[in-house]
Parts: C-alpha cells; structure tokens; sequence
C-alpha cells in the first residue's frame, strides 16, 4: 500500500496560472529541497506538519469535495515521485485531471505528460535565491497544454525571465506573477512596454480573495 507524506487536503478556487479562478482540490504534499526567499508555504518545507497517508485515503477524501479538478502541489511534489506516479495513475482512472505544479529542477514522470494533466512549472528567478538550480532544458520539454510561471519581484528577475524567454525555445504558456504583495501594475506595464504578447500577466487570485493563509 501506497503511503505519501501530505500536509493539507483542501478544496478552493485555482489562483494562478492558465486554470485561475477554476473549482480546485488541492493536494499538497510536504517536503521540498528548494529554500526560496519569497516562499509562502514553509509549513509544507520543513518540520513536522504532515500525515502518512495511503493512497486510498487520499482519494477518499479528495472524493468528498465532488469535483474532477486536482491540483498537486507543494513543497516539491516530486520529490515524492516513487509514490506519486501510481498514485496519479488512480486519479486519471477515476477521471481526475491533474495539474502538477513543479519547480524546474526535476523533471516530472511520463505520467503528467499525458491529456489528463497539465504540468504547471516554475522558474526560480533571482529574488528567490534558487535561479542556480534550474534545469533549462526541463522548460524546452513542456506541451503545449503545460506553462511555465516566473514570480517576478523586481526588475532583475523580470529582464532575467526575459533572457529566459529568448534563449530557449518554449512552446507551453508563460505566465508571469509578481510575489504577493508586490504592485502588478509595473509588471504589466513592463510586458506592454516591450510587447511580449505571449505571456500572460497574473495575480495570485486567491490571495487578494481571502489574503495569505492556509487552506485557500
């Protein structure tokens, strides 16, 4: 039987990326080997807030809340991947799609590649102290269907998302999110300005919906 570490089963409104706004479950599981600056789940990083639990539990309980739309997140889902793969499996059979976000340092399994999920992927940019980890070519191997999110403090880590942008060729959607609590209204003017006309600019929308806290 199956065991994954998670720290929170949560039902909401997708906040960020192409799915914002969209009734959501969210699992989130505990762990991750990144230690980003701005991170705003460090309860899910490190410590001790989290229970064992199998599969069939999990899936129990993500039943309760009666929608198809799962959101795997974290911490670093991925670094549960041994127990994540066949667990993710089951929710594709019960006609769950997934989206898995992820950072860009590891690359996610066959499983997340397929019409039932969509990968969501991040790209550390320098504000957060782990641009050094990423693993550019992860971001060239995203669909069409996946997109890649910078979160965007300043503008360093906006003309780095940039150079990002024209040194790789990538064919998924670019998302660019300022850190909560930063003003947008640069960021969007930044992107007209130079008209990146294949990125979209978004809020974390469940922050400005009930603020920063847990379980939403």
């Amino acid at each position: 039987m199956g065991i994954i570490r998670v720290n929170e089963i949560y039902y909401s409104i997708q906040g960020e990326g192409n799915a914002i706004g969209q009734p959501t479950v969210f699992l989130r599981l505990f762990a991750c080997d990144l230690r980003c600056s701005w991170c705003d789940t460090m309860y899910a990083v490190e410590g001790t807030d989290f229970k064992e639990m199998p599969h069939e539990e999990i899936l129990s309980e993500i039943s309760k809340y009666n929608c198809k739309n799962v959101c795997i997140t974290g911490g670093e889902p991925l670094i549960q991947r041994k127990e994540l793969v066949p667990f993710s499996e089951k929710l594709i059979k019960e006609g769950y799609f997934i989206v898995l976000e992820t950072s860009g340092h590891k690359k996610p399994p066959e499983v997340f590649t397929g019409p039932s999920c969509l990968i969501s992927m991040d790209c550390k940019c320098p504000s957060s102290g782990m641009e050094k980890r990423m693993d550019f070519t992860l971001f060239e191997q995203l669909g069409a269907k996946d997109q890649l999110k910078f979160v965007i403090k300043d503008s360093t880590d906006y003309e780095y998302a940039k150079s990002i942008l024209e040194e790789h060729n990538i064919g998924c959607s670019l998302i660019f999110q300022t850190v909560y609590g930063e003003d947008i209204t640069w960021l969007a003017e930044s992107v007209l300005r130079d008209k990146l006309n294949n990125v979209r600019v978004l809020p974390q929308l469940h922050k400005i919906i009930w603020g920063e806290k847990k379980g939403v």
